[in-house]
Protein backbone atom coordinates (compact mmCIF):
# COMPACT_ATOMS: atom_id res chain seq x y z
CA UNK A 1 0.00 0.00 0.00
CA UNK A 2 1.07 3.18 -1.26
CA UNK A 3 1.60 5.95 1.41
CA UNK A 4 -1.11 9.32 1.15
CA UNK A 5 0.86 11.70 -1.42
CA UNK A 6 -0.59 14.10 0.88
CA UNK A 7 2.28 13.71 3.34
CA UNK A 8 4.99 14.20 0.49
CA UNK A 9 3.03 17.47 -0.64
CA UNK A 10 2.82 18.72 3.02
CA UNK A 11 6.53 17.92 3.81
CA UNK A 12 7.35 20.24 0.52
CA UNK A 13 4.83 23.01 1.43
CA UNK A 14 6.57 23.19 4.93
CA UNK A 15 9.97 22.90 3.82
CA UNK A 16 11.37 19.60 5.69
CA UNK A 17 12.82 16.79 3.83
CA UNK A 18 10.81 14.11 5.99
CA UNK A 19 7.73 14.70 7.78
CA UNK A 20 7.47 14.47 11.23
CA UNK A 21 4.86 15.36 13.53
CA UNK A 22 7.07 17.58 15.36
CA UNK A 23 7.82 20.00 12.47
CA UNK A 24 4.46 19.91 11.03
CA UNK A 25 3.14 21.03 14.85
CA UNK A 26 5.85 23.82 14.83
CA UNK A 27 4.60 24.91 11.70
CA UNK A 28 1.13 24.98 11.88
CA UNK A 29 1.67 27.26 15.36
CA UNK A 30 3.74 29.74 13.34
CA UNK A 31 1.44 29.97 10.96
CA UNK A 32 -2.10 30.51 13.54
CA UNK A 33 0.24 33.04 14.98
CA UNK A 34 0.32 35.23 11.58
CA UNK A 35 -2.94 34.38 10.39
CA UNK A 36 -4.07 35.79 13.55
CA UNK A 37 -2.56 38.60 13.64
CA UNK A 38 -2.99 38.93 10.21
CA UNK A 39 -7.24 39.04 10.65
CA UNK A 40 -6.72 41.27 13.28
CA UNK A 41 -4.79 43.53 11.49
CA UNK A 42 -6.77 43.68 8.22
CA UNK A 43 -10.22 42.37 9.18
CA UNK A 44 -12.71 44.58 10.88
CA UNK A 45 -14.71 41.50 11.93
CA UNK A 46 -11.69 40.03 13.88
CA UNK A 47 -10.43 43.70 14.89
CA UNK A 48 -13.40 43.46 17.36
CA UNK A 49 -13.78 39.88 17.65
CA UNK A 50 -10.37 39.38 19.00
CA UNK A 51 -9.93 42.48 20.65
CA UNK A 52 -8.39 41.48 23.94
CA UNK A 53 -7.67 37.74 23.51
CA UNK A 54 -3.88 36.93 24.37
CA UNK A 55 -1.26 36.15 21.45
CA UNK A 56 -0.89 32.21 21.48
CA UNK A 57 2.85 30.36 22.19
CA UNK A 58 1.59 26.88 21.71
CA UNK A 59 -1.41 25.22 20.05
CA UNK A 60 -3.43 24.32 23.37
CA UNK A 61 -3.49 28.27 23.53
CA UNK A 62 -6.15 28.38 20.52
CA UNK A 63 -8.81 27.16 23.00
CA UNK A 64 -8.69 30.63 24.34
CA UNK A 65 -9.78 32.23 21.12
CA UNK A 66 -14.08 32.52 20.25
CA UNK A 67 -15.66 30.32 17.51
CA UNK A 68 -16.60 32.14 13.99
CA UNK A 69 -19.96 30.46 12.70
CA UNK A 70 -22.12 30.60 10.12
CA UNK A 71 -23.95 33.20 11.00
CA UNK A 72 -21.08 35.44 11.22
CA UNK A 73 -20.37 34.79 8.00
CA UNK A 74 -24.15 35.45 6.83
CA UNK A 75 -24.15 39.22 8.90
CA UNK A 76 -21.21 40.87 7.72
CA UNK A 77 -19.12 38.79 5.09
CA UNK A 78 -17.68 41.98 4.17
CA UNK A 79 -16.45 42.44 7.52
CA UNK A 80 -14.09 39.58 7.55
CA UNK A 81 -12.49 40.42 4.20
CA UNK A 82 -8.76 40.75 4.65
CA UNK A 83 -7.83 41.94 1.29
CA UNK A 84 -9.70 44.97 -0.90
CA UNK A 85 -12.84 43.55 -3.03
CA UNK A 86 -10.47 44.34 -5.85
CA UNK A 87 -8.40 41.53 -5.40
CA UNK A 88 -10.81 38.73 -5.03
CA UNK A 89 -11.10 36.56 -8.14
CA UNK A 90 -14.08 34.25 -6.75
CA UNK A 91 -17.16 34.69 -4.66
CA UNK A 92 -19.66 31.88 -3.53
CA UNK A 93 -22.72 32.43 -2.60
CA UNK A 94 -24.70 29.21 -0.34
CA UNK A 95 -28.31 29.29 0.18
CA UNK A 96 -28.58 29.62 4.02
CA UNK A 97 -31.36 27.30 5.94
CA UNK A 98 -30.19 29.53 9.17
CA UNK A 99 -33.02 31.83 10.95
CA UNK A 100 -31.86 34.68 9.42
CA UNK A 101 -32.83 33.15 6.02
CA UNK A 102 -29.73 35.40 4.48
CA UNK A 103 -26.96 33.12 2.33
CA UNK A 104 -23.47 32.90 2.73
CA UNK A 105 -21.06 34.06 0.71
CA UNK A 106 -17.38 33.24 0.69
CA UNK A 107 -14.49 35.48 -0.85
CA UNK A 108 -11.53 34.14 -3.01
CA UNK A 109 -8.25 35.56 -3.88
CA UNK A 110 -6.41 34.08 -7.20
CA UNK A 111 -4.26 32.81 -4.82
CA UNK A 112 -6.36 30.68 -2.56
CA UNK A 113 -7.70 29.64 -5.40
CA UNK A 114 -4.40 28.35 -6.20
CA UNK A 115 -3.99 26.67 -3.18
CA UNK A 116 -6.81 24.32 -3.84
CA UNK A 117 -6.08 23.66 -7.03
CA UNK A 118 -2.87 22.53 -5.68
CA UNK A 119 -4.32 20.22 -3.12
CA UNK A 120 -7.08 19.10 -5.76
CA UNK A 121 -4.08 17.70 -7.91
CA UNK A 122 -2.20 15.97 -5.35
CA UNK A 123 -5.31 14.63 -3.79
CA UNK A 124 -6.75 12.99 -6.96
CA UNK A 125 -2.83 11.57 -7.51
CA UNK A 126 -4.01 9.22 -5.15
CA UNK A 127 -5.92 7.14 -7.84
CA UNK A 128 -5.33 8.99 -11.10
CA UNK A 129 -2.92 8.36 -13.45
CA UNK A 130 -1.64 9.95 -16.43
CA UNK A 131 -3.63 8.04 -19.36
CA UNK A 132 -7.03 8.57 -17.08
CA UNK A 133 -10.09 10.09 -18.38
CA UNK A 134 -11.67 11.85 -15.12
CA UNK A 135 -15.65 12.61 -16.01
CA UNK A 136 -16.51 15.74 -13.19
CA UNK A 137 -20.08 15.48 -12.47
CA UNK A 138 -19.34 18.86 -10.43
CA UNK A 139 -20.52 22.32 -11.63
CA UNK A 140 -17.72 24.19 -13.91
CA UNK A 141 -18.74 26.10 -16.59
CA UNK A 142 -17.67 29.32 -14.81
CA UNK A 143 -14.11 30.18 -13.81
CA UNK A 144 -12.92 29.50 -10.34
CA UNK A 145 -16.33 26.95 -9.69
CA UNK A 146 -15.59 24.13 -8.60
CA UNK A 147 -15.47 21.77 -11.39
CA UNK A 148 -13.51 24.37 -13.58
CA UNK A 149 -10.72 24.23 -10.50
CA UNK A 150 -11.16 20.66 -10.31
CA UNK A 151 -10.24 20.28 -14.12
CA UNK A 152 -7.27 22.44 -13.83
CA UNK A 153 -5.86 20.04 -11.55
CA UNK A 154 -6.20 16.99 -13.30
CA UNK A 155 -4.67 18.95 -16.42
CA UNK A 156 -1.58 18.97 -14.17
CA UNK A 157 -1.20 15.87 -13.55
CA UNK A 158 -1.14 15.06 -17.13
CA UNK A 159 -4.52 13.27 -17.46
CA UNK A 160 -7.66 14.40 -19.45
CA UNK A 161 -10.86 16.31 -17.54
CA UNK A 162 -14.02 15.68 -19.15
CA UNK A 163 -16.35 18.97 -17.79
CA UNK A 164 -19.91 17.32 -17.31
CA UNK A 165 -21.75 19.37 -14.50
CA UNK A 166 -24.52 17.66 -12.14
CA UNK A 167 -26.40 15.11 -13.88
CA UNK A 168 -29.35 15.66 -15.13
CA UNK A 169 -30.40 12.51 -17.42
CA UNK A 170 -28.73 9.52 -16.55
CA UNK A 171 -28.88 7.74 -19.90
CA UNK A 172 -27.13 11.08 -21.74
CA UNK A 173 -24.14 10.96 -18.65
CA UNK A 174 -23.95 6.85 -19.52
CA UNK A 175 -23.46 7.81 -23.19
CA UNK A 176 -20.57 10.16 -22.23
CA UNK A 177 -19.11 8.08 -20.09
CA UNK A 178 -18.97 5.36 -23.33
CA UNK A 179 -17.87 7.71 -25.79
CA UNK A 180 -15.50 9.40 -24.11
CA UNK A 181 -13.43 6.36 -22.84
CA UNK A 182 -13.83 7.03 -18.78
CA UNK A 183 -11.63 5.96 -16.55
CA UNK A 184 -12.50 7.72 -13.23
CA UNK A 185 -15.57 10.19 -11.53
CA UNK A 186 -16.03 12.68 -9.56
CA UNK A 187 -19.47 13.17 -7.61
CA UNK A 188 -22.35 13.54 -5.16
CA UNK A 189 -22.76 10.64 -3.88
CA UNK A 190 -26.60 10.48 -5.04
CA UNK A 191 -26.10 11.54 -7.92
CA UNK A 192 -23.95 8.61 -9.28
CA UNK A 193 -25.93 6.71 -6.80
CA UNK A 194 -28.53 7.35 -9.47
CA UNK A 195 -26.43 6.45 -12.47
CA UNK A 196 -25.29 2.76 -10.64
CA UNK A 197 -28.93 2.26 -10.37
CA UNK A 198 -29.95 2.77 -13.94
CA UNK A 199 -32.47 -0.31 -14.36
CA UNK A 200 -31.77 -3.07 -16.70
CA UNK A 201 -28.25 -1.81 -17.68
CA UNK A 202 -24.61 -3.07 -17.37
CA UNK A 203 -22.45 -0.36 -16.48
CA UNK A 204 -19.13 0.46 -18.48
CA UNK A 205 -16.17 -0.60 -15.99
CA UNK A 206 -14.48 2.49 -14.48
CA UNK A 207 -11.37 2.06 -12.18
CA UNK A 208 -12.05 4.67 -9.94
CA UNK A 209 -14.58 7.05 -8.50
CA UNK A 210 -14.51 9.79 -6.25
CA UNK A 211 -17.44 10.71 -4.81
CA UNK A 212 -17.82 14.63 -2.79
CA UNK A 213 -19.92 17.36 -0.98
CA UNK A 214 -22.19 15.00 1.05
CA UNK A 215 -21.30 12.03 3.57
CA UNK A 216 -20.84 8.63 1.60
CA UNK A 217 -23.47 5.64 3.40
CA UNK A 218 -21.07 2.56 2.98
CA UNK A 219 -24.29 1.33 1.20
CA UNK A 220 -23.99 3.97 -1.49
CA UNK A 221 -20.56 2.98 -1.79
CA UNK A 222 -20.94 -0.75 -2.33
CA UNK A 223 -23.89 0.13 -4.46
CA UNK A 224 -21.30 2.17 -6.88
CA UNK A 225 -18.74 0.06 -6.61
CA UNK A 226 -20.82 -2.84 -7.71
CA UNK A 227 -22.34 -1.33 -10.65
CA UNK A 228 -18.65 -0.07 -11.87
CA UNK A 229 -16.74 -2.45 -10.99
CA UNK A 230 -14.46 0.05 -9.50
CA UNK A 231 -12.94 1.44 -6.30
CA UNK A 232 -14.53 4.15 -4.58
CA UNK A 233 -12.83 6.93 -2.60
CA UNK A 234 -13.99 9.96 -0.43
CA UNK A 235 -13.41 13.36 0.12
CA UNK A 236 -14.12 16.02 2.57
CA UNK A 237 -14.46 19.31 2.29
CA UNK A 238 -16.58 22.31 2.01
CA UNK A 239 -16.50 26.01 0.77
CA UNK A 240 -15.74 27.64 3.49
CA UNK A 241 -12.58 25.55 3.77
CA UNK A 242 -11.71 26.29 0.27
CA UNK A 243 -13.35 23.67 -1.54
CA UNK A 244 -10.79 21.12 -0.01
CA UNK A 245 -10.12 19.59 3.04
CA UNK A 246 -9.17 16.16 2.94
CA UNK A 247 -8.96 12.65 0.92
CA UNK A 248 -8.82 9.03 1.55
CA UNK A 249 -5.77 6.99 0.98
CA UNK A 250 -5.67 4.05 0.27
CA UNK A 251 -6.40 2.29 3.21
CA UNK A 252 -9.44 4.51 2.90
CA UNK A 253 -10.43 4.50 6.55
CA UNK A 254 -10.74 8.45 7.08
CA UNK A 255 -9.72 11.38 5.63
CA UNK A 256 -6.08 12.89 5.57
CA UNK A 257 -6.34 16.40 6.04
CA UNK A 258 -4.21 18.89 4.30
CA UNK A 259 -2.48 20.34 7.11
CA UNK A 260 -0.21 22.70 6.03
CA UNK A 261 -3.32 25.00 4.93
CA UNK A 262 -5.90 24.45 7.91
CA UNK A 263 -5.99 23.47 10.78
CA UNK A 264 -8.00 21.23 12.40
CA UNK A 265 -9.85 20.49 15.68
CA UNK A 266 -12.39 18.20 17.68
CA UNK A 267 -14.48 20.18 20.06
CA UNK A 268 -17.23 19.13 22.35
CA UNK A 269 -20.00 21.21 20.84
CA UNK A 270 -21.87 22.02 23.85
CA UNK A 271 -18.46 23.15 26.45
CA UNK A 272 -16.16 23.77 23.34
CA UNK A 273 -13.77 22.27 25.03
CA UNK A 274 -11.01 20.37 23.01
CA UNK A 275 -11.87 16.71 22.77
CA UNK A 276 -8.42 14.52 22.43
CA UNK A 277 -8.23 12.25 19.80
CA UNK A 278 -10.32 8.84 19.65
CA UNK A 279 -13.55 11.27 20.74
CA UNK A 280 -16.32 12.59 19.10
CA UNK A 281 -17.35 15.76 19.16
CA UNK A 282 -17.65 18.79 16.19
CA UNK A 283 -15.22 19.37 13.96
CA UNK A 284 -13.57 23.12 13.70
CA UNK A 285 -10.60 24.75 11.67
CA UNK A 286 -9.03 27.65 11.04
CA UNK A 287 -7.12 27.93 7.86
CA UNK A 288 -3.44 28.61 7.69
CA UNK A 289 -2.77 29.92 4.03
CA UNK A 290 -5.70 31.77 2.45
CA UNK A 291 -5.77 35.74 2.49
CA UNK A 292 -8.56 36.51 0.94
CA UNK A 293 -10.85 35.29 4.03
CA UNK A 294 -9.20 33.45 7.00
CA UNK A 295 -11.63 31.90 9.01
CA UNK A 296 -10.36 31.67 12.42
CA UNK A 297 -11.88 28.75 14.74
CA UNK A 298 -14.91 27.87 12.45
CA UNK A 299 -17.87 25.57 13.69
CA UNK A 300 -18.25 23.36 10.69
CA UNK A 301 -21.28 21.39 12.36
CA UNK A 302 -19.81 18.21 10.99
CA UNK A 303 -19.42 15.29 13.64
CA UNK A 304 -16.11 13.42 13.43
CA UNK A 305 -13.37 12.22 15.75
CA UNK A 306 -9.95 11.67 15.15
CA UNK A 307 -8.56 7.99 14.49
CA UNK A 308 -5.89 7.20 17.27
CA UNK A 309 -4.22 4.25 15.80
CA UNK A 310 -1.24 5.27 13.06
CA UNK A 311 -2.95 5.06 9.17
CA UNK A 312 -2.12 1.23 7.36
CA UNK A 313 -0.41 3.77 4.67
CA UNK A 314 2.46 4.78 6.96
CA UNK A 315 1.88 8.39 7.00
CA UNK A 316 2.27 10.61 10.36
CA UNK A 317 -0.64 12.97 9.05
CA UNK A 318 -3.70 12.55 11.25
CA UNK A 319 -6.84 10.43 9.70
CA UNK A 320 -10.16 12.48 10.43
CA UNK A 321 -12.78 9.71 10.46
CA UNK A 322 -15.23 9.77 7.21
CA UNK A 323 -18.09 12.07 8.18
CA UNK A 324 -21.71 10.66 8.73
CA UNK A 325 -23.91 13.39 10.14
CA UNK A 326 -24.43 17.19 11.29
CA UNK A 327 -25.58 18.65 14.91
CA UNK A 328 -28.63 19.24 12.84
CA UNK A 329 -28.78 16.53 11.19
CA UNK A 330 -29.91 14.35 14.16
CA UNK A 331 -33.20 13.97 16.16
CA UNK A 332 -34.72 12.62 19.50
CA UNK A 333 -37.47 10.71 18.59
CA UNK A 334 -39.47 8.51 21.19
CA UNK A 335 -35.78 8.61 23.39
CA UNK A 336 -33.46 8.09 20.90
CA UNK A 337 -31.44 9.66 18.77
CA UNK A 338 -31.83 9.00 14.96
CA UNK A 339 -29.15 10.36 12.61
CA UNK A 340 -28.72 10.64 8.93
CA UNK A 341 -26.54 8.29 8.85
CA UNK A 342 -29.08 6.00 10.08
CA UNK A 343 -31.43 6.52 7.95
CA UNK A 344 -28.97 6.59 5.02
CA UNK A 345 -27.52 3.02 5.49
CA UNK A 346 -31.02 1.20 6.26
CA UNK A 347 -32.98 3.14 3.02
CA UNK A 348 -29.93 2.92 0.40
CA UNK A 349 -29.23 -1.30 1.13
CA UNK A 350 -32.35 -0.98 -0.88
CA UNK A 351 -31.55 -1.23 -4.96
CA UNK A 352 -34.15 1.06 -6.00
CA UNK A 353 -34.11 3.78 -3.41
CA UNK A 354 -32.29 6.92 -5.00
CA UNK A 355 -33.11 9.76 -2.48
CA UNK A 356 -34.87 10.49 0.38
CA UNK A 357 -36.15 13.43 2.12
CA UNK A 358 -36.93 13.15 6.17
CA UNK A 359 -38.84 15.72 7.62
CA UNK A 360 -40.21 15.48 11.73
CA UNK A 361 -43.30 16.60 12.48
CA UNK A 362 -45.97 17.05 15.38
CA UNK A 363 -49.28 15.77 14.68
CA UNK A 364 -52.16 15.32 17.22
CA UNK A 365 -50.02 15.83 20.01
CA UNK A 366 -47.51 12.92 18.88
CA UNK A 367 -44.37 12.77 16.68
CA UNK A 368 -43.68 11.31 13.39
CA UNK A 369 -40.72 11.06 11.16
CA UNK A 370 -42.28 11.50 7.25
CA UNK A 371 -40.25 9.88 4.68
CA UNK A 372 -40.06 10.65 0.68
CA UNK A 373 -38.66 8.27 -0.86
CA UNK A 374 -37.55 8.55 -4.35
CA UNK A 375 -36.99 4.91 -6.33
CA UNK A 376 -36.57 4.13 -9.61
CA UNK A 377 -39.70 2.02 -10.68
CA UNK A 378 -43.11 4.06 -10.81
CA UNK A 379 -44.23 0.84 -10.74
CA UNK A 380 -43.43 0.07 -7.14
CA UNK A 381 -45.08 3.17 -6.20
CA UNK A 382 -47.15 1.60 -3.45
CA UNK A 383 -45.05 -0.77 -1.88
CA UNK A 384 -44.19 1.82 0.97
CA UNK A 385 -44.33 -1.46 3.92
CA UNK A 386 -40.82 -2.44 3.09
CA UNK A 387 -39.41 1.04 3.97
CA UNK A 388 -41.65 1.29 7.07
CA UNK A 389 -40.70 -2.20 8.22
CA UNK A 390 -37.00 -1.46 8.12
CA UNK A 391 -37.42 1.53 9.93
CA UNK A 392 -39.22 0.08 12.59
CA UNK A 393 -35.85 -0.18 15.11
CA UNK A 394 -35.19 3.56 14.89
CA UNK A 395 -38.99 4.34 15.27
CA UNK A 396 -42.94 2.73 15.29
CA UNK A 397 -44.22 6.54 14.10
CA UNK A 398 -42.93 6.53 10.90
CA UNK A 399 -45.23 7.86 7.39
CA UNK A 400 -43.53 6.88 3.69
CA UNK A 401 -44.71 8.70 0.69
CA UNK A 402 -43.00 7.00 -2.28
CA UNK A 403 -42.22 9.04 -5.34
CA UNK A 404 -40.89 7.85 -8.98
CA UNK A 405 -37.36 8.95 -9.99
CA UNK A 406 -38.84 11.68 -12.90
CA UNK A 407 -40.12 13.43 -9.72
CA UNK A 408 -38.26 16.78 -8.60
CA UNK A 409 -34.70 16.16 -7.74
CA UNK A 410 -34.55 16.15 -3.89
CA UNK A 411 -33.30 19.27 -1.40
CA UNK A 412 -30.11 19.32 0.27
CA UNK A 413 -29.89 16.12 2.22
CA UNK A 414 -30.54 16.93 6.04
CA UNK A 415 -33.85 15.51 8.68
CA UNK A 416 -36.04 18.98 9.09
CA UNK A 417 -37.40 19.37 11.99
CA UNK A 418 -40.43 21.08 11.96
CA UNK A 419 -42.04 20.74 15.73
CA UNK A 420 -42.43 23.76 17.92
CA UNK A 421 -41.74 25.80 14.62
CA UNK A 422 -45.88 27.95 13.87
Amino acid sequence: MRITPLEGWVAEKIQQPKLTRAALEKYQLTKLHAVIQFARAKSPFYRHFLAGFPDITQLPDLVQLPFTTADDIRQQPLQLLCVSQDEIHRVVTLDSSGTTGRPKRLYFTPDDQQLTIDFFRVGMSTFTDPDDRVLILLPGESAGSVGDLLATAIQRLGAVPIKHGPIRDPFATLNVIRQEKITGMVGVPTHVLALARLPHILMPKLKNVLLTTDHVPNAIKYAVEQAFGCTVYNHYGMTEMGLGGGVECEARLGYHLREADIYVEIVDPITGQVLPDGEYGEVVFTTLTRRGMPLIRYRTGDVSRFIPDDCSCGTCLKTLEKITHRLSGQVQLDGKVITMADLDEILFSFEDVLDFRVTVRRENGGDTLQVEVKITDHSKIKQTEKFKKALLPLTHHVAIQVLPSLHTSMAKRAIVDTRGQT
